[in-house]
């Protein structure tokens, strides 16, 4: 997965650094030649210097084939601006944003955007949502802790009491939209063909939904 990274400070070295090592082709912008002293003397992705808005430089860092694009840098409205251009412009599948005000969390909403809140900011929630890019948030609650996931279910579901898919304390089911109606489960009702499911889950959990659902039958 190519992923690009506006924002070379803690939280942007750190992530990068830790998706290096698992193979994966990174990419980071920051508009401070001396942010390359976050990252470690043998870090093997580039470092481009601008900003993350800027086409020139999203260009020369192959935003293109990106696969994900994540701003974290310090400020709301840089973050906002590279990952609008980045979704908007360059049509890159998954994009995050860090967020410092949430009183924008509204503005990040009405574009699709992602958004984890900078009190509790962490490295492993990115992480997460990266690798299980197929489960696109909702909506966020709190500092990004609980997500809100909708998903269509597998075929081999169908047939299940919708309520065994909860898991105590990370993973439960608050709506199902069938045939373009939306309704609250009850306990016994079933799944069926098609049904498109809302998931309320933890971020540590996010994983354990992922393979849930991509699990195939008898496997």
């Amino acid at each position: 997965m190519r992923v690009i990274i506006a924002g070379c400070g803690r939280v942007g070295s750190t992530l990068a650094v830790q998706l290096v090592a698992e193979g994966h082709d990174v990419r980071l912008i920051d508009r401070s030649p001396k942010a390359r002293k976050h990252l470690p003397d043998n870090f093997p992705g580039q470092l481009y210097e601008g900003n993350g808005y800027n086409r020139t430089v999203l260009e020369a860092a192959g935003i293109g084939q990106a696969d994900a694009f994540v701003a974290v840098t310090s400020g709301d409205n840089s973050n906002i601006v590279s990952a609008r251009t980045a979704k908007e412009t360059y049509r890159v599948p998954i994009v995050l944003a860090r967020i410092y005000d949430p009183r924008r969390a509204d503005i990040y909403r009405e574009l699709g955007i992602p958004t984890i809140a900078s009190v509790r900011w962490t490295v492993h929630q990115i992480h997460q949502m990266l690798l299980h890019r197929h489960l696109t948030p909702e909506l966020t609650f709190g500092n990004g802790e609980t997500l809100l996931i909708r998903s269509e279910l597998p075929d081999y579901l169908t047939g299940r009491r919708i309520t065994e898919f909860d898991v105590d304390g990370e993973i439960r089911v608050v709506e199902v939209t069938r045939a373009g109606r939306s309704l609250v489960p009850a306990h016994s009702t079933p799944a069926e063909p098609g049904d498109l499911v809302t998931f309320a889950v933890t971020t540590t959990a996010l994983g354990r939904l992922h393979g849930f659902l991509d699990k195939e039958l008898g496997t």
